[in-house]
């Protein structure tokens, strides 16, 4: 078992480890634990324990090479390696921390070649998992080793791809929360003021997605149009244990590209947002921060506001007002709850939240089109003869 300890670090416990690489070096490799340092001792101490059992040194990945002996660890290493410069940062910390951290110390322990790897070796992988994460989380690690061996065989190290023929889990059926009107005003009212006043503001009424509201520059307004372009986006990376602001002149999805109404209540805010941040500004001087000029979504002296700070912070701010418990996405999916309630149609609030196509928002939001079905039993009644009864 490696040696380790705990280190605080930005109110965050951290695991770090220590040993010795493949060439008697000694090493350190620091991981996130993800837990706050209050209240949370013995969990991290518990993942600590956890991770000096079960960590491998890694394998210098320029030292693999791709042949018939290599193993399946070894390889997945060495895929993700070539797939680094083809996707997404954001995209890549996603694949690094599934495969570094569960695929690759799972396989390694079993000592599986890549040429002698079955789709039995893989369901014995997913059933695992499945004793510690959910169904959702399995199929990402399923896609990811897919796509790994589906490069294998393009490249004929092996004859056909083993996780063709694995039953991959049922997916979750998943139903977000939702807030009504009275607790959306609520909400405004209990932000206003606080730095998360501009992403609950725009959350809520437009249902942008908290890296589209930490995204938005004051180029996106246009206060003589009246619109707001959505275009860009913030999110956060962890990049080889180091957490990345990203920061991208692009939206999530082509379709998430649009154009929104700017509303007088919310276009007089962000007027007088605009003159308090130039009045920073010019107070701070030297001291404001110039490497985020031009984002709605900044503090007093010009600090970004990161997406890990909206999402630590929101249940916070519900806690201390009394308020219900939602995740912050949840005001994305409440914004589409209230337009179906009113009587919008799928197809503009498909539009409205920047989906990719319709069948995406149809089925997220189908079980709340109440409206659509008294529609559908009042043409039932009507084509069946029942007079003037009603629904």
């Amino acid at each position: 078992m490696v040696a380790g300890h705990l280190q605080e670090k930005n109110n965050f416990y951290y695991i770090v480890l220590s040993y010795k690489d493949e060439t008697g070096k000694r090493r350190t490799k620091w991981e996130s634990t993800g837990l706050p340092v209050k209240k949370n001792k013995k969990k991290a101490e518990a993942l600590l324990q956890e991770r000096r059992r079960n960590f491998i040194p890694p394998v210098t990945v320029a030292e693999i090479r791709l042949d018939e002996d290599i193993l399946f660890a070894d390889f997945m290493l060495k895929w993700l390696e070539v797939t680094k410069s083809t996707i997404q940062l954001t995209t890549y910390a996603s694949y690094q921390g599934m495969v570094e951290h569960i695929i690759v110390p799972y396989f390694r322990k079993h000592s599986i070649k890549l040429v002698e790897l079955k789709a039995t070796d893989l369901q014995d992988f997913y059933a695992k998992q499945l004793e510690r994460v959910k169904p959702n989380t399995v199929i990402h690690y399923h896609a990811n080793i897919h796509k790994a061996l589906k490069y294998a065989v393009k490249i004929d190290l092996i004859p056909s791809n083993p996780a063709d023929k694995v039953e991959r889990p049922k997916k979750d059926d998943f139903k977000g929360s939702y807030y009504t009107a009275e607790e959306i005003h609520a909400l405004t009212e209990a932000a206003y003021g606080t730095k998360l006043e501009i992403p609950v503001l725009l959350a809520s009424f437009y249902g942008l997605r908290r890296s589209e509201v930490l995204g938005l520059k004051w180029d996106a307004i246009d206060f003589e149009a009246n619109t707001m372009e959505v275009k860009r986006i913030v999110t956060q990376a962890s990049i080889d244990g180091k957490k990345v602001l990203v920061q991208a002149d692009r939206a999530k999805t082509k379709s998430s590209l649009r154009t929104l109404p700017l509303v007088p209540p919310i276009r007089d805010r962000l007027l007088e947002l605009k003159g308090q941040q130039e009045t920073y500004r010019r107070l701070c001087r030297s001291s404001y921060n110039p490497d985020y000029l031009g984002y709605l979504c900044v503090d007093e002296i010009g600090n970004i506001l990161r997406p890990n700070y909206v999402s630590e912070q929101f249940p916070k701010l519900l806690e201390k007002n009394g308020l219900r418990p939602i995740r912050f996405h949840d005001l994305r999916h409440s914004c589409a709850s209230l337009l179906l309630a009113n009587g919008v149609p799928m197809k503009q609030i498909q539009e409205w939240l920047g989906h990719s196509d319709f069948s995406t928002t149809a089925n997220i939001y189908a079980h709340l089109d109440y409206a659509s079905k008294l529609s559908s039993a009042q043409a039932m009644l009507e084509c069946l003869g029942y007079g003037n009864a009603s629904a």
